[in-house]
């Protein structure tokens, strides 16, 4: 029995974000996943940010993901309030998104943090689908299907390729 397909909660540390997880965006209208996108600054809106955690289960979401720059402490401060999977997405705001990444992948014992590339935003979204895909036999399909057309891109490219250098 297929219960009611779970949200995907993609948070951004600052509006300055949203450019580097539009990628996570088209990914996840792609495949049909309902989502919800907000700015919960783990800084300046920690408290919210927390509540957001810890609602986010009864709220109908089923992966949060996590964006942010510079210290990056979006991702743990969820993972704090939630037994939730929170998957990391650090970002390039300075140094190269060094800083975000090292912030994201070093979390505690017991609050584990899964986390995609630099600006790996795509990924992020692909990342929650297989998680949600795992209850979900529909959206594994869609799952399935869509990286079969990604395989089939590739043979097209190596066939055009290939040709133009007989």
């Amino acid at each position: 029995m297929q219960t009611a397909q779970q949200r995907v909660a993609l948070l951004l540390g600052s509006e300055n974000d949203l450019s580097l997880v539009q990628p996570a965006i088209k990914a996840l209208a792609e495949l049909e996943i309902p989502y919800s996108v907000r700015i919960l600054s783990a800084h300046r809106l920690g408290d919210e940010a927390c509540q957001f955690a810890s609602d986010a289960r009864s709220e109908g979401f089923g992966v949060l993901i996590a964006a942010a720059g510079k210290a990056a402490h979006l991702a743990g401060t969820l993972a704090s309030r939630t037994l939730l999977p929170v998957i990391g997405l650090p970002l390039s705001a300075s140094l190269g998104g060094l800083d975000a990444l090292l912030s994201t992948v070093q979390m505690p014992s017991g609050y584990p943090v899964a986390t995609v590339a630099i600006d790996g935003a795509a990924n992020a979204a692909l990342l929650a689908a297989q998680i949600l895909a795992l209850s979900d036999s529909e959206l594994l399909v869609r799952l399935d299907e869509r990286r079969k057309a990604g395989q089939e891109a590739v043979r097209e490219a190596d066939r055009r390729i290939a040709k133009s250098f007989m």
